[in-house]
């Protein structure tokens, strides 16, 4: 008895914390990202490879000049589960890249066209490199971008996402990131030289990077809307892939052990009657 009352204390001790604590968690930490649709949320959630493609077109297009992906290889993208590209259009694409490789017998270093074994090669040498490039900025590598920058939602919000499997608030905040760009900044707030007004960034309301998409930027060949909104949507999607490159085996399984554990749990209950139908409880 006492230690289920010392239980009960402890559980009602964390209530009350909650409680305490919920004006404070109600608001996340970092900006209010807006909710989005995603082909991939939820349960039965599984990727658009067209939107995947287009994606990946304009990271190639517009964000690899400045942004490495370190942790993708080329014949990723043709994998299951990703933008579904064949393997010899997954060739002739690293063909076009020069990547560095050795020591030859000599002991030198070279330079040779890419395999599709090889990992996308980065825009800079290394970080030094990339800031002389940028102002002195350091442009992340985006290969886990869409988990690393997740907006917390906070309480109690969280905790209905559990239920619901809400698992894109990164992506929601990559796509209001590159929507988020204002022309001005509020009255009383002065814009830091060389930064701009992004009131959807997580690290402030300034930052380094210039607006990277406008509209009729990249161009499209199956007649999907060339817009600023479009695109981001797009490349947000495609950076979740990349984060989460499983995602579509990981819920087709997830769901194939939840109904076997169902029907399994079913068989036990009906033995269990069967086997003590006859004894008093």
């Amino acid at each position: 008895m006492k230690k289920f009352i010392a239980q009960s204390t402890r559980a009602l001790a964390v209530v009350a914390g909650l409680a305490v604590a919920a004006p404070a968690l109600a608001a996340g930490d970092g900006p209010h990202v807006e909710r989005q649709s995603w082909s991939f949320g939820g349960i039965f959630g599984q990727y658009d490879k067209s939107q995947l493609q287009r994606g990946f077109q304009v990271y190639q297009e517009v964000c690899s000049s400045c942004h490495s992906l370190n942790y993708v290889s080329f014949r990723n993208l043709s994998q299951a589960g990703g933008p579904g590209f064949s393997e010899d259009e997954v060739k002739a694409l690293a063909a076009e890249y020069m990547v560095e490789d050795g020591p030859d017998p000599e002991g030198d270093m070279f330079e040779r066209e890419g395999k599709p074994f090889d990992h996308f090669p980065a825009p800079f040498a290394n970080e030094q490199a990339a800031r002389a490039s940028n102002g002195g900025a350091y442009p992340p590598d985006l290969s886990l971008m869409a988990k690393a920058r997740a907006v917390t939602r906070g309480f109690p919000l969280f905790v209905f996402d559990i239920f619901t499997v809400y698992a894109e608030n990164g992506p929601d905040y990559l796509y209001g990131l590159l929507t988020g760009y204002k022309d001005e900044a509020p009255h009383g707030e002065e814009v830091p030289e060389g930064q701009y007004y992004n009131p959807n960034y997580m690290s402030g309301h300034f930052i380094s990077m210039a607006p990277p998409l406008s509209d009729e930027l990249v161009e499209y060949e199956d007649g999907t809307p060339m817009t600023v909104d479009q695109y981001a949507r797009d490349i947000s999607a495609f950076l979740m892939w990349t984060a989460e490159p499983k995602l579509d085996q990981r819920k087709s399984l997830g769901l194939g052990v939840m109904l076997f554990l169902i029907l399994f749990a079913s068989l036990l209950y009906f033995t269990k009657r069967k086997i003590w139908r006859d004894v008093e409880h």
